[in-house]
């Protein structure tokens, strides 16, 4: 097959491979000359205001324990989807449930480990600033534990080919460079990671994340942990303290766009494109998740005035809520620190009040949702 011959603002070529050319990026950083407008500068410093805002509103909360403990699970179930699950935001509350089956549903395993390792990325690049390799090797076997059967090894870069699929039909699929070229390109992402940049920083991270999904270093869970990493650097450049941000939802929602727009980096140059597209998904999740934030804080003022005086049990439930979003009879027996029987009773009275809903339908081993709370958390804000 003929190698595809490129234009010079290429970042990288195509090199004979079998029956395929892979792509071999060239190392960080970019020798394009960016050409951005004003307008772009505009989307750069309302991500900047979002994102303090985010962060500012997050610390503050008296909703801090289920805010933050929403937010990470939200990216965890919209990377998860990104992949092609079948999962809602209400399963991966449902971990005692799921910590007892034998068999554990895919989906939310796959979810459930994306938020642990979210949560451990950032708290050692909070205590560090760095990003190295050996951090991401170790955050990849976490992400695909119990939840992929013999393969590569986890935390181990492919020994061998992969492909990207085109998102559209007739286009060849993309294929990431070979894996004799894997060590010396991330060893290069890593150190543009730490290194001084004559570009903004929500640039660099855009520029690094092409790189990393180029590079597919994994046999597996690139592209989960490609969102991680702009989570990691969003939290080592100082925009955000804890990983509240959920990325995968505007590259779920734009997922061929996405895609377009990386291989244009590739094959034409394209920087400005999709370094404009990657802002301003950052600059949407944010505003969103403030927006989310407000309204939940905004039930939370409104839970205190009707049930604040905590005169009975169901009172007192339904503002730990707030912590506690899901929960069984057993559940609500250890928050209240009471019987079963009274917690029955008070969650009874909170279902008569349309506070709770029960989701299983059964008779025995019910579940309930707070219902105002994951209206917040799901309902569309567009």
């Amino acid at each position: 097959m003929e190698t595809p011959t490129l234009p010079d603002r290429a970042p990288g070529k195509y090199v004979p491979y079998g029956r395929r050319s892979y792509y071999r990026p060239d190392p960080l950083p970019p020798e394009a000359n960016f050409e951005f407008d004003e307008g772009f500068r505009d989307v750069l410093q309302e991500t900047i205001f979002q994102l303090g805002r985010l962060d500012g509103i997050s610390r503050e909360s008296p909703t801090n324990p289920l805010l933050y403990t929403t937010l990470v699970r939200r990216e965890a179930v919209e990377s998860t989807l990104i992949e092609g699950g079948q999962l809602t935001l209400e399963d991966v509350f449902r971990t005692s449930e799921v910590g007892s089956r034998s068999t554990v549903e895919k989906d939310i395993q796959e979810a459930l480990n994306y938020e642990r390792a979210v949560r451990k990325g950032a708290e050692q690049v909070g205590e560090t600033e760095e990003i190295p390799v050996e951090l991401l090797k170790r955050l990849h076997s976490g992400l695909l534990e119990d939840v992929r059967g013999e393969a590569e090894p986890l935390g181990e870069f492919r020994a061998s080919p992969t492909h990207i699929p085109s998102p559209d039909a007739g286009i060849e699929p993309f294929i990431p460079p070979a894996p004799a070229h894997i060590d010396d390109l991330m060893e290069n992402l890593e150190t543009f990671i730490q290194s001084e940049s004559e570009h903004h920083d929500l640039v660099n991270i855009g520029i690094v994340h092409y790189q990393f999904e180029t590079i597919h270093p994994f046999a597996d869970g690139n592209g989960r942990l490609g969102r991680i990493v702009i989570t990691l650097q969003l939290i080592q450049n100082g925009f955000l303290s804890r990983p509240y941000l959920y990325p995968s939802a505007y590259f779920n929602k734009h997922k061929v766009e996405y895609a377009k727009r990386m291989r244009a980096v590739s094959e034409r140059g394209d920087w400005e494109p999709w370094l404009e597209f990657f802002v301003e998904g950052i600059r949407a999740q944010a505003s969103e998740a403030v927006e989310r934030t407000e309204r939940l804080q905004d039930l939370r003022r409104t839970y205190e005035q009707q049930y604040g005086h905590g005169k009975t049990a169901a009172d007192r439930l339904a503002l730990r809520l707030f912590e506690q979003p899901y929960l069984t009879v057993p559940e609500a027996a250890e928050v209240l620190e009471m019987s079963e029987q009274s917690a029955r009773n008070a969650i009874a009275e909170l279902v008569d009040q349309n506070v709770l809903e029960e989701v299983t339908g059964k008779e025995r081993y019910q579940e309930f949702k707070a219902v105002d709370i994951f209206d917040v958390l799901n309902d569309p804000l567009e």
